[in-house]
């Protein structure tokens, strides 16, 4: 490895300068569970490494219009803690707190988790069903980006230099919402997903009144699957509107064959997966 200056800034635009100035040679190190293998597999190579957990608003949870904010430095550990954000949006949790094991969940972060760009990183399909949405500082000033909209490809995201994701904000849940969020892997634990699916529906009664419905491991990036939610609104989620989901779901896969799952069984657990969270979502909503 060649020379590596580590910074350890206290200010969100003092860590926005130097990433700036490093002119996409600096990388952010939030907790590290992704960036520092990387390092010492070689993969990449930073002049910088930029530290952001000594920054307040990254490492916050708070309420916002009644909603919630989560710095995106905060750990999975401290969400799991975190009874009144767990009872709004237990989705998200849960995918959450499926990153890693207990001593990663320790050090992950939500923001990582987002920014590493995995394809199959389980908080992203919560978040996006969610309508979670990131908040992003730069030397431009701020900007607001839909989660769906952060990751562009494996690896890959719409972050420009300079720029960092803030913060991720959930939005104040309407009345009778619930959230769920499933995924499929080879191993009991431990594992990276071959198919996860994230899940958000408004009940009005019986009938599904909004949805949102996303993937990931089964495209180059999580997607958010709108044809998948219309197959569920103004259903009373029967039989035939649950087939339409499945389909819809499995449609919209773009899978690679790898060793973990071919492509053929990726597509078909997608469609299995997002019927079985919708009715986890449902259960939650009308409870």
């Amino acid at each position: 490895m060649g020379d590596m200056r580590y910074e350890a800034p206290d200010s969100l635009d003092q860590a926005v300068a130097l990433m700036a100035a490093a002119d996409g040679e600096a990388r952010v190190l939030a907790g590290g569970t992704d960036l520092l293998v990387q390092m010492r597999s070689g993969l990449i190579e930073p002049g910088l490494v930029v530290d952001i957990k000594k920054i307040d608003e990254l490492r916050s949870i708070g309420e916002e219009a009644g909603g919630w904010r989560l710095g995106a430095a905060v750990t999975g550990a401290e969400i799991g803690e975190h009874a009144a954000l767990k009872s709004a949006w237990p989705g998200v949790c849960e995918a959450i707190e499926l990153i890693g094991s207990t001593q990663v969940q320790g050090r992950a972060t939500v923001g990582g988790n987002l920014c590493n760009a995995s394809p199959a990183a389980d908080s992203v399909p919560a978040l996006i069903a969610a309508g979670a949405r990131a908040s992003i500082a730069g030397p431009g000033g701020r900007r607001e980006l839909a989660v769906e909209e952060v990751a562009t490809g494996p690896g890959q995201t719409a972050l420009t230099p300079g720029e960092i994701v803030v913060s991720l904000l959930l939005p104040k849940a309407p009345a009778a919402t619930g959230d769920a969020y499933l995924r499929m892997i080879p191993r009991t634990e431990m594992d990276i997903a071959i198919v996860g699916s994230g899940v958000c529906l408004t009940m009005d009664g019986d009938t599904c009144s909004a949805a949102r419905v996303a993937l990931g491991a089964v495209a180059e990036r999580a997607l958010l699957v709108p044809e998948a939610a219309q197959a569920l609104v103004g259903t009373s989620l029967d039989e035939a509107a649950m087939a339409a989901l499945a389909a819809a779901a499995s449609a919209a896969c773009r899978p690679i064959d790898d060793k973990r799952g071919t492509k053929e069984y990726r597509i078909k657990v997608a469609g299995v997966l997002a019927c079985r969270a919708a009715q986890t979502a449902r259960q939650r909503a009308q409870q």
